[in-house]
């Protein structure tokens, strides 16, 4: 009663100092005021057990706010419902007023203004939080209000547009457009936007208050499978809502209890649905490292087990599958707790059902169709063994269920046209045309990863008879159109092309093993011809390649690489045909090396099948040489890539073992240029010391004796790898660079009279020549120089031989760098000598074209003047009698003759070469005329006459 009375007397006191202010600013105090009275009469210990007269006052302002709470006053609701939070786990009474509030909650926000979203955006966020607080309350209808409540308003701020209520729906315009009532709208509450409920939802702490709140609703089912709906609807569109459910370990709580008892059927169908929205929304990382446990893998195998057996429905099914891909999520990370959680026995198990029987329990309850999501089903389980490979424990429960069996029988050709109905298996029919396709290429790729971990086996169920069965119907012309939907046909629609990759692909995986037994199985089988004849069928079929095409041929030669490596009789079984193939792709150069398509593979694997198909063997190396093989590999040395030579001059010093080999390479010629072999050599070597960072002056000499051969790259690698048991740099330098690949060829070549040599190529000619010795050198300074680092001295007498060493070393390249100073003198004093015989033939040159001048000069003046023309013609006959006087007092002389013309004649029918007829005149009369000739034109003109114009 005395409570009442101070009650009464605080308002009339708060009544009478207030000032009177406009309608609108009146109404929104005494609001104000309305508010920070309840939430005293709540907190104030003299007032603290009126309930009914909380429960009055409650009840008065949440009716006041039926279109929603404002912005301002978030603040206050926030702790009203806290007070209420707190009393109602004593009275039942609070329990309906916070129903009522959160009723409300489900509106959107109201604000006066349009700043009121940024100054209270802090208080909207505790008062969501406030929200799932309040899971607290023991209540049921609570807790129901809350979970409806939350999702009610996410729902709203997804879509707004579908859920027009009246706090929603846009004002009407007014009637009169009179100030008043103008004003009146402009100071109505309006919502807030959907996009600022949404973010504020997201940024507050709501999602992962009512995840932890998950673990109190054990005993109240209904309200879980809604909490559940919920946590669903809020992980299905944000990222970071997962993240906050992640934060709470949702990944792992949601699997460890997805198989409680649920008369409904939903729980299991939302779990899954929260984990796929946080595996595809949150980070995939955590969800794998939360799901990595044994109690997970428990949980999973229930799940999945109980759905498989159990749930027929297209939902039913569409959670099998997902539970199949946490479960492959989880074998990623952790494939050993499937194989301790027997759960990867079971899987294993279903993988080859239908195409083997299983003497499991579960397999007379399993029944497959032909649907999309049964396909999905036996993918993701064929994909299953794939991840599952990796653990050797799942090895032993392969060979156990015949998993080889299974995928030999899945990757067997269809029937053919020719097979009549009664020879088709039932279980062809299993699957469609489409289906079976795709299965088929799984099958094939997961072969290529599992058939070289279970050879045995594979080798006891007849693998090679079916690879080599499922290839020759690649090969063949039957009519079979690939759809090419599924990922591993890329390529291959309306034909064979993608079942040919995978088959090629699976046996070059098996040939890699080097195994003899298989390869030797192989090549009894003709799989060497077999090969080589797909390989000049799709050359010649050629049109425009494609990435597939080209993969195949290049995977075709590592398999006849491999079935030939170290076998003479193999390469006798490639014989000439093998080598035209090579040839062919080797001649086709490295124009395609960066077209992205895998030419360079195909080159690389060319040069491959080369060495070991080729070299080895004298029938095929001799065949090779007589096709210019040798002379195929320089030209493709002088025009592939830097990263291409290292595997060409590998092959060609192999070849060099061969003595025929050497005349080959000095009889070749580059292009039009010209270049020798020897000079090509050098050409790379010298581009191989710049990439190594090698000193050299600029001739191309040696510049410190001390550093002969070695680079800056080489020195760096010698600090690294000065530790006592790291490999030595100058030994692994061997191993890395080209050098000792073209010294070696050199060695084969020989080191004097080389051809078509400059002066460059002869100053590093002399370094070639010195390489080992310079070698020699390098190791013997490594090994001072890791004594010294080491703090080791050595004896007298070895100290004296590493001294020696070193001095020779020095000595080498300081005559080295001599006998390059020689070939550079001689090479300047043969320059300066040609330098002198090109300016004396300019000067013959230049006196010849005077001379022609002036005999031009002398022949316009007779030909211009007429009495120039009768003194020259006079002195000719004075000189014609002078000679003939003479000719007469000396004794006449046979005539000598010489040949001066060979003439073939056409006309004889006689057989063999045509006769020749020789043409003869007399040596002195045209010696004679030569003369008269050369002494009219010598002597000076007289009496010349000036030519008038």
């Amino acid at each position: 009663m005395d409570s009442c009375e101070v009650l009464a007397r605080r308002k009339v006191d708060v009544a009478v100092v207030r000032p009177r202010v406009s309608d609108h600013v009146e109404q929104v105090c005494s609001k104000t005021l309305d508010l920070s009275r309840v939430i005293r009469l709540l907190e104030d210990p003299l007032t603290t057990n009126m309930q009914e007269r909380h429960v009055f006052v409650l009840k008065k302002v949440l009716r006041r706010r039926q279109r929603g709470f404002l912005l301002r006053e978030l603040a206050s609701i926030s702790r009203i419902l806290e007070a209420c939070a707190e009393k109602a786990k004593d009275h039942d009474e609070y329990s309906v007023v916070l129903c009522e509030a959160l009723q409300i909650c489900r509106l959107p926000f109201l604000k006066e203004r349009l700043s009121d979203e940024l100054i209270y955006a802090q208080d909207v966020k505790q008062f969501l939080s406030h929200m799932g607080y309040l899971m607290r309350v023991p209540d049921d209808q609570v807790r129901h209000q809350v979970v409806e409540s939350v999702k009610s308003f996410y729902i709203c701020c997804m879509a707004p547009g579908k859920h027009t209520h009246h706090g929603t729906v846009r004002p009407p315009k007014p009637k009169c457009r009179t100030l008043n009532s103008y004003n009146r709208l402009l100071l109505r509450p309006r919502p807030t936007s959907p996009g600022y409920r949404l973010q504020l939802l997201e940024r507050s702490d709501l999602a992962r208050t009512l995840f932890l709140s998950m673990a109190a609703l054990e005993e109240q089912p209904a309200i879980k499978l809604l909490l559940l709906q919920t946590l669903q609807i809020l992980s299905s569109s944000s990222d970071m809502n997962c993240a906050l459910m992640l934060s709470a370990r949702g990944a792992e709580t949601i699997c460890l209890h997805m198989n409680q008892h649920d008369p409904s059927g939903r729980i299991l169908f939302h779990s899954s649905e929260i984990l796929w929205n946080l595996l595809e929304r949150g980070s995939k990382a955590e969800v794998a490292a939360q799901l990595s446990s044994v109690e997970c893998a428990i949980s999973l195998k229930e799940a999945f087990f109980d759905i498989l057996l159990k749930g027929f429905r297209h939902a039913d099914i569409q959670v099998r599958n997902d539970l199949l891909v946490l479960t492959t999520l989880f074998a990623e990370n952790s494939s050993s707790l499937l194989v301790e959680s027997l759960f990867a026995k079971q899987l294993i198990a279903i993988s080859t059902f239908p195409e083997l029987k299983s003497s499991n329990p579960w397999a007379g309850k399993l029944r497959l169709s032909c649907s999309t999501e049964d396909l999905q089903m036996k993918k993701l389980l064929l994909n299953l063994l794939l991840l599952m490979a990796k653990d050797s424990a799942a090895i032993q429960i392969f060979k156990e269920e015949q998993v080889m069996l299974a995928l030999l029988t899945l990757i067997k050709p269809p029937p053919s046209a020719a097979t009549g109905p009664s020879e088709v298996p039932p279980r062809s029919r299993h699957w469609s045309c489409v289906q079976q396709e795709e299965l088929q290429l799984h099958a094939l790729a997961v072969l290529a990863t599992l058939a070289p971990l279970l050879l045995d086996h594979y080798m006891s169920c007849y693998g090679n008879v079916v690879l080599l069965h499922l290839l020759d119907w690649c090969s063949s012309q039957d009519a079979f159109f690939g759809h090419g939907h599924s990922f591993h046909a890329a390529g291959g629609r309306g034909s064979k092309k993608a079942h040919m990759r995978y088959c090629i692909r699976l046996m070059r995986s098996v040939t890699s093993l080097a195994d003899k037994t298989l390869n030797q199985d192989l090549c009894d089988q003709g799989t060497i011809h077999l090969l080589l004849g797909l390989l000049m069928q799709m050359e010649a079929s050629r049109g425009e390649e494609d990435a597939v095409t080209v993969e195949m041929k290049s995977d075709m030669q590592l398999i006849i690489s491999a079935l030939c490596e170290g076998e003479v009789h193999r390469k006798e079984l490639f014989g000439c045909e093998g080598v035209e193939m090579v040839l062919h792709f080797l001649r086709r150069g490295s124009a395609m090396f960066y077209s992205g398509l895998g030419h360079n593979k195909l080159l690389l694997s060319t040069l491959v099948c080369m060495r070991f198909c080729i070299v080895g063997c004298d029938t095929t190396e001799d065949y090779f040489l007589s096709r210019e093989g040798a002379k195929v590999l320089l030209d493709l040395l002088s025009s592939s890539p830097k990263c291409v030579h290292a595997v060409i001059l590998a092959a060609l010093l192999e070849l060099c073992d061969n003595p025929d080999t050497v005349p080959h390479i000095l009889a070749w010629r580059h292009g039009h240029s010209g270049r020798t072999a020897a000079s090509l050599l050098l050409h790379v070597w010298r581009r191989e010391e710049a990439e190594l960072g090698v000193s050299r002056n600029p001739h191309g000499g040696i510049q410190d004796a001390k550093q002969s051969i070695l680079g800056h790259r080489q020195l760096e690698d010698a600090e690294l790898t000065s530790t006592p048991n790291a490999p030595s740099a100058a030994v692994l330098e061997v191993q890395e660079n080209l050098l000792a690949k073209i010294y070696l060829i050199f060695c084969k070549m020989g080191l004097q009279d080389l051809p078509g040599l400059l002066v460059e190529d002869q100053v590093t000619l002399c370094i070639v020549s010195r390489y080992l010795d310079f070698k020699v050198g390098e190791v013997w300074d490594e090994i001072g120089r890791e004594l010294s680092l080491e703090g080791v001295r050595p004896v007298t007498p070895d100290q004296e031989t590493l001294h020696v060493a070193r001095q020779a070393a020095r000595r080498t390249a300081e005559a080295a760098a001599a006998e390059q100073e020689e070939s550079l003198r001689r090479e300047a004093v043969t320059a300066s000598r040609e330098e002198a015989l090109a300016y004396e033939e300019m000067k013959s040159h230049w006196k010849q074209r005077q001379l022609t001048a002036k005999s031009w000069s002398h022949f316009v003046c007779r030909t211009s003047n007429y009495d120039t023309l009768k003194e020259m013609k006079a002195q000719r006959h004075k000189y014609a009698e002078m000679i003939r006087a003479h000719n007469q007092d000396v004794a006449p002389r046979p005539e000598e003759l010489f040949i001066s013309q060979l003439m073939v004649s056409e006309d004889s029918d006689a057989p063999g070469p045509a006769p020749i007829k020789m043409a003869k005149i007399p040596v002195m009369a045209a010696a004679h005329e030569e003369a008269l000739v050369y002494e009219c034109e010598r002597r000076p003109l007289r009496n010349k006459v000036p030519v008038k114009d």
